[in-house]
Order: C-alpha cells, then sequence, then structure tokens
C-alpha cells in the first residue's frame, strides 16, 4: 500500500509507475508463448477504468488496490513464470518456448543489480521465515512469494498463488502454481501444493536440485 500509493511523508509511485514497471517485466503483454489463445492479460489504469466503468474517475484507492495486487489485475501463469525468471536471473526476460532447442528471443530490463539483490533476499526471506515458508525445504535452497486475490463481492472465493524459483544461489527453474477460485476457508492452497511437487522431485528427479 505505501509504496504503491503512498502513505504520511512517503510518496507513492502512482499508477503510472506500477505500470511502467509491471510492463518492464512482461506483465499485461503476451509472453510469445508458441500455442495458440494466449492473452494479454489487464494492468488497470485510469483509460481502463473509463473505459469499464463508464467513465468513472480514477481514485487513490484505485492505485492502493492495484499495489497488492488486487482491482482489476489479471495475469497469467506463464507470464508470472517469465517475470519470476526475470528475477532469478537479474533482469533477462525470456521469450517462452514448449519446445526444446527453439531460438529464444530475450530483452534486458534496465534494473540495476542490488535492486534485484534486495528482491531475491526478501523471497528467500519469505520461504524461511514467511508466507511461503510451507516449501522451506532441507534439500534445496528455494526463493519464493505468495499471493491470495479475492474475488467476488462477497469475497467467498480466492485464487492462491504460490511462484518462486530455485536453487536460490544458482536460479535454473522458476515456478507458478495457481488454485483458481478455491473456496476461502480452503487450508490446502497453492503452496502446499508445489510442496508436494518438491517432495515428489526429490525423491524421483533429485538432479534438477544440483
Amino acid at each position: 500500500f505505501s509504496v504503491g500509493g503512498g502513505y504520511e511523508d512517503q510518496k507513492g509511485l502512482g499508477i503510472s509507475n506500477i505500470e511502467k514497471y509491471l510492463r518492464m517485466f512482461g506483465l499485461g503483454e503476451k509472453t510469445g508463448l508458441n500455442l495458440s489463445q494466449e492473452k494479454e492479460g489487464i494492468i488497470p489504469n485510469p483509460d481502463w477504468k473509463s473505459r469499464v466503468f463508464d467513465g468513472d474517475i480514477w481514485r487513490l484507492g484505485d492505485t492502493y488496490n492495484t499495489s497488492i495486487g488486487q482491482y482489476g489485475l489479471q495475469f497469467t501463469p506463464i507470464q508470472i513464470v517469465r517475470y519470476i525468471s526475470a528475477i532469478a536471473n537479474e533482469g533477462t526476460l525470456f521469450t517462452p518456448h514448449v519446445v526444446h532447442g527453439e531460438s529464444v528471443e530475450t530483452r534486458t530490463i534496465p534494473l540495476s543489480a542490488e535492486h534485484f539483490k534486495i528482491v531475491k533476499e526478501g523471497m528467500r526471506m519469505s520461504v524461511t521465515g514467511g508466507t511461503t515458508s510451507g516449501v522451506n525445504v532441507p534439500y534445496v535452497e528455494i526463493a519464493g512469494k505468495t499471493g491470495t486475490a479475492e474475488l467476488g463481492a462477497r469475497k467467498e472465493f480466492v485464487n492462491s498463488w504460490t511462484v518462486g524459483y530455485f536453487p536460490y544461489d544458482n536460479p535454473k527453474y522458476a515456478f507458478a502454481v495457481l488454485m483458481e477460485k478455491g473456496p476461502r476457508s480452503n487450508l490446502v492452497g497453492a503452496t502446499y501444493v508445489m510442496r508436494q511437487v518438491l517432495d515428489w522431485m526429490n525423491e524421483n528427479t533429485p538432479e534438477y536440485f544440483e
């Protein structure tokens, strides 16, 4: 909230800068994945709100809600995996492919290594003592982040996300797990599912953790 919209003496990024950085990481656009029917997603802004809500103006509350991933934000899992991988490798945004060996297009995100270091340390701390502690496994160091988007007027459902990468010190793989429109009362969310995946990999494909 404070970073996005500001609080007391702290000036917020504002919706224009929020959109700028989201798009810098390839969010709100097609990734170029070589499968049909890929969606762009939505990054809400004043023009979008005016179109969708019959001329209604953008308010500071809309910036606050957007800054925490709520309101009109819509991203696809492949967009999120691409975004997380760009954090892990510190600034290279890949065009994903489903066939191994195809030529891969990239673009560079113009942010400093120090900025990426801070984000990566935070994602590791989320696993060692935060909301992503469910994937704090002994056999590989994971960096991660959870997210929960409430759905519907009565908030009865949620989209539960767990994202991250591994190994932490030598990133090779990024992941995103989404439980779409799960009941709010459900205690088995995306982090639990990713833990099962990691445990299975440890038993059957441990080479991915090297």
